[in-house]
């Protein structure tokens, strides 16, 4: 094995690559080979390190020293700069990275100060697309020790002594799950891997198969083991190329290795893993559906029970679980159990990963213990709000979620206080809304996307979310009643205890919870005809302040319409009937004279 003075990861997980990161890593391959610099320094290619608001960029080892935002021209700096003389470049640093207090760890950046990165332990520190590097980090290490020293049994007190619950959304105990499967004898189990992963805003799966999919691998050999399955598939969606990639990469370096197919390790013990490429439709997320999805069959789900755990995929016995639990399990068998439930809470043990996104700084991804509250997730680790603008609300676990107001940000984040408040972990999609949010159009939003999604197969569902829809849409239009209100809570209770699935039964939960904490808005909407925010058109107009309005035509050339008018040194006046309400002038005025009302 070679070693090199200085070690150049490049992040190539979705976010950098969209902004032109293989092309500064290809940068970095002949600038090294053309100073000479082969012996002493390399570069590779690895995932995503989480702070996508700051892409493309570059961790330098040994020093950790990250470089953000940078182009192709930035890396002839570097090299000749960093790598050749040894003087860091400071004006690419990340925030909070100095000359001075550059380490070996990134203990002084404040979006990693509050982390704990465990299901991404690996994700930015090794090139997912090299199996040695993998092994390098401990990676096989859990799957010879269960195969070589542990009995199946054993291993699954072990995952439930460690108290992991499952981060797909329903937070239901791993071991406990595992165990159901273990019990049935039958000629052939299963071992199946979601990574369909459909919530909008959500990368948390793609992102560690983008930076570590040896570790998903090593955990389904590990439950395959547990459970009695020698056969496994993953779930993923056709729409994340790079994870597909990197995942069938992994898959068949696995098996060159002899750590998948027959008799792995010596042990006598056989699995064998394939992936199956998704479509896209959001409700092969629910179990039942993706194992039918598999099957070849149209996505849709089952009844339940049986469960998939008694009967799933082609009616076997059958684990399933999702990227990120999944990602957990080898480094709970290195570490054992009591590390990991040490970790987090009482009932919700070890960490969580978030997707964070909307009206926040640091969009990226996050991975936290559980029990830390939203203030810190937003404030300490999301750097805040943009502008300086008032936090409202946050939309966690999805479209299956719900909204947490202002007032509850000290709350902390796991399964049961998040339940308290009408919301969810679920699979980790964390949306940021500031003052301007209506809260209104907001759950119109997302019960759009979960009526688009519908797979139609139960009346509840399929009828009740559309009624609910276009009682919301009446009421963005200044249409609603005060009656509305009590017809959607009723309506969407129903939902909730008739849907078939998951996808129908939670539906309702961004539409309840918004009504609970922002009934405000709501009547200003159906009693006022008012959107407070300025969000809904039928119920805004943009209106010149003219004492503040200094005739300065900006808000005329900015206007699409043609609706405003005025002279010099006299108020401009927008024409109500033409306004097409985009707020352009609104957004061009420099000194805030156009307000909506």
């Amino acid at each position: 094995m070679k070693f090199y003075r200085s070690h150049v990861m490049v992040c190539c997980g979705t976010g950098c690559t969209s902004a032109a990161s293989v092309r500064i890593l290809a940068r970095f391959e002949e600038l090294i080979a053309e100073r000479g610099l082969g012996d002493e320094a390399k570069a590779y290619k690895t995932g995503c390190f989480g702070l996508c608001a700051e892409g493309p960029i570059v961790l330098v080892y040994p020093e950790a020293a990250m470089y953000v935002r940078l182009t192709p021209e930035d890396v002839e700096t570097i090299v000749d700069e960093h790598l050749i003389k040894g003087r860091i470049v400071e004006r690419l640093l990340i925030h909070g990275q100095t000359v001075e207090n550059v380490t070996k760890a990134l203990e002084n950046v404040p979006f990693f100060q509050k982390q704990q990165r465990v299901a991404l332990r690996n994700c930015g520190l090794i090139n997912p697309e090299d199996i040695d590097e993998y092994i390098a980090f401990d990676g096989y290490k859990a799957l010879e020790k269960v195969l070589l020293t542990m009995r199946p049994e054993e291993v699954i007190d072990t995952v439930k002594r460690s108290g992991i619950r499952g981060r797909g959304g329903a937070g239901f105990s791993t071991g406990t799950k595992w165990e159901f499967a273990a019990k049935p004898v039958d000629d052939q189990k299963y071992v199946c891997c979601n990574a369909d992963e459909g919530d909008p805003g959500a990368f948390m799966d793609r992102s560690i198969l983008e930076g570590d999919p040896h570790s998903v691998i090593e955990a389904m050999a590990i439950a395959g083991y547990a459970i009695g399955a020698t056969e496994g598939y993953i779930y993923i969606r056709a729409e994340y190329p790079i994870a597909v990639k990197r995942l069938d990469i992994a898959i068949r370096q696995a098996r060159e290795y002899g750590i998948l197919g027959k008799d792995v390790f010596g042990s006598g013990f056989d699995f064998h893993l394939e992936y199956r490429l998704g479509a896209g439709a959001f409700v092969c997320g629910e179990e039942t559906a993706l194992l039918t999805s598999i099957e070849g069959h149209r996505g849709e789900p089952r009844t339940r029970p049986p469960y998939p755990a008694v009967k799933g995929l082609w009616q076997k016995p059958t684990v399933l679980n999702n990227v990120e639990t999944l990602a957990n399990i080898p480094i709970i068998i290195n570490n054992g159990p009591e590390w990991y439930s040490s970790i987090g809470t009482e009932k919700s043990k070890g960490t969580k990963v978030f997707a964070i996104g909307g009206k926040i700084r640091n969009v990226g991804l996050v991975e936290v213990p559980m029990g830390a509250t939203l203030r810190e997730v937003i404030y300490d680790t999301g750097g805040g709000i943009p502008g300086d603008k008032a936090f409202k609300a946050a939309q966690i676990g999805g479209p299956s979620g719900g909204c947490i107001p202002a007032s509850e940000m000290d709350t902390p984040i796991d399964y049961e206080s998040l339940a308290q408040l009408g919301a969810m972990v679920g699979s980790g999609g964390l949306i940021i809304m500031d003052e301007d949010t209506c809260m209104v159009d907001i759950a119109k939003f997302f019960l759009e996307f979960t009526c688009d999604e519908s797979c139609g197969k139960c009346p509840p569902c399929r009828i009740g979310n559309k009624r609910m829809l276009e009682i919301l849409t009446a009421i963005t239009e200044g249409k609603g009643t005060v009656e509305d209100l009590d017809n959607i809570e009723s309506l969407a209770k129903s939902i909730k205890a008739s849907s078939l699935c998951a996808l129908g039964q939670t539906a309702p939960n961004p539409v309840l919870s918004t009504i609970r904490y922002f009934r405000d808005e709501y009547l200003a909407h159906v009693i006022d005809k008012r959107c407070p925010s300025g969000v809904c058109k039928e119920l805004t107009d943009f209106v010149v302040m003219a004492d503040k309005c200094k005739s300065c035509g900006l808000c005329v050339k900015a206007c699409p319409a043609n609706c405003i008018t005025g002279e010099k040194k006299v108020p401009y006046v927008i024409d109500v009937g033409k306004c097409i309400k985009c707020g352009a002038c609104m957004a061009k005025c420099p000194f805030k004279a156009i307000v909506r009302q």
